[in-house]
């Protein structure tokens, strides 16, 4: 008879959603409550300033909706743009593809630019376009700050370089979901007009709260383009309605009650940690683990280590294995749970979520765990090689600065 429980507990280890930590989860177990009470603003209102520091930024407003990264995409473009407006977008991976499919559908003209799937966006291709567009009618430039498909972090900074020197107005929006809280992100100072982050990658919550930041230059945008005929159609995502009711601390609609705890909870882990250890926490992960896949033998899908992110490394399989095959033997054997490939890279790559709420043990067991399914599926690596080169590593380089 097979059996009807797994032993231990199921290892997450794709790039979101995230393990949760125990107190955010404690923090979340709330009952009901009237969110029109004089009591509920007091939850509220610190959220509002507290996740901005998440973000790098002072001068920027939050909004949080009800939603996932997706449909904060569609705040940013549908409060901001009208109809028929040009922008510039990169592509180089699933989610940037995926980002580029909704402007079009909503009614915007993209200007595509594409590039290798293992690199990232080219600021200086950027800049060139904005040159080349004298009239100004690229309204905004849309970045993934961190695609997962690939395993590719983009230069933000470098893109808003590359804008300023064009002397150009347009505005700057960077996909963040699976960046902020786990990098380092500098809204204000790589002037980021629009930031979007989802609540299970680095806020190390369930899926379903979306945030965003937004700068004094979109809000205006916003307030500009409301009052035109071809402007894009929101409601639910409108800022307006958010900007009436959050100063009180209120929102136009029902919130996630237990989402909002958690994000209080969730913000009290990341400062108490303190953001730059974070960061570094991140980066020891993120090398430890392509530490594992150069002893493997393997190598990752990003082309150069300039690329790197150290938030998920996507590992290139061999040709003629299946990778998609290893992904579900991890799972049914090992009750391991890896990122799949997505579109382009589908089969030919396997993905280690290496973000949020983990340290070196929890890291340790998943290299183990990949190791044995490529073992079990035929990829001739050395057994014990990742996980040995990848706690050497760890070993030497602690998770905290201080």
């Amino acid at each position: 008879m097979a059996a009807t429980r797994r032993p231990g507990r199921n290892h997450l280890f794709v790039p979101g959603p995230t393990n949760i930590p125990d107190r955010v989860m404690r923090a979340m177990m709330v009952q009901s409550e009237d969110h029109r009470s004089v009591d509920f603003p007091a939850l509220t209102k610190p959220l509002f300033e507290d996740t901005k520091a998440v973000y790098g930024s002072k001068d920027g407003t939050i909004f949080l909706f009800p939603a996932s990264g997706t449909g904060i995409w569609e705040s940013a473009l549908s409060n901001t743009l009208s109809r028929g407006d040009k922008v510039l977008a990169s592509r180089f991976g699933q989610f940037s593809h995926l980002w580029i499919d909704m402007a079009e559908r909503l009614g915007l003209e993209v200007i595509v630019q594409d590039e290798e799937w293992g690199t990232g966006a080219n600021p200086e291709r950027i800049g060139e376009a904005l040159r080349a567009d004298k009239n100004h009618e690229i309204k905004a430039v849309m970045v993934v700050h961190n695609e997962t498909a690939t395993g590719v972090t983009s230069d933000v900074g470098a893109v808003r370089q590359a804008i300023d020197a064009a002397g150009h107005p347009t505005l700057l929006f960077a996909d963040g979901v699976s960046s902020i809280g786990s990098l380092p992100f500098k809204m204000d100072e790589w002037k980021v007009d629009c930031a979007i982050a989802g609540s299970q990658k680095g806020l190390m919550l369930p899926a379903g709260l979306g945030v965003i930041c937004v700068s004094q230059k979109a809000l205006k945008a916003a307030e500009t383009s409301s009052g035109q005929n071809d402007r894009l159609a929101h409601v639910y995502f409108d800022w307006a309605d958010h900007q009436k009711q959050n100063p009180a601390g209120y929102f136009p609609y029902t919130p996630s009650l237990p989402l909002l705890y958690g994000l209080r909870e969730a913000l009290a882990c990341l400062n108490e940690e303190g953001l730059e250890n974070v960061y570094h926490r991140h980066h020891v992960l993120g090398e430890a683990t392509r530490q594992a896949v150069a002893a493997w033998g393997l190598k990752t899908c990003a082309k150069e280590p300039k690329w790197n992110s150290d938030t998920v490394t996507a590992i290139l399989v061999p040709e003629g294995v299946d990778a998609a095959a290893i992904i579900k033997h991890a799972y049914v054997r090992y009750n391991l749970a890896l990122g799949a490939g997505l579109s382009k890279v589908a089969g030919k790559v396997f993905r280690i979520g290496h973000v949020g709420d983990m340290n070196e043990l929890s890291l340790l067991g998943a290299i183990a765990g990949a190791e044995m399914a490529m073992l079990d599926h035929g990829v001739k690596v050395q057994p014990g090689s990742g996980v040995a080169a990848a706690s050497s590593y760890l070993r030497e380089n602690p998770l905290s600065k201080s």
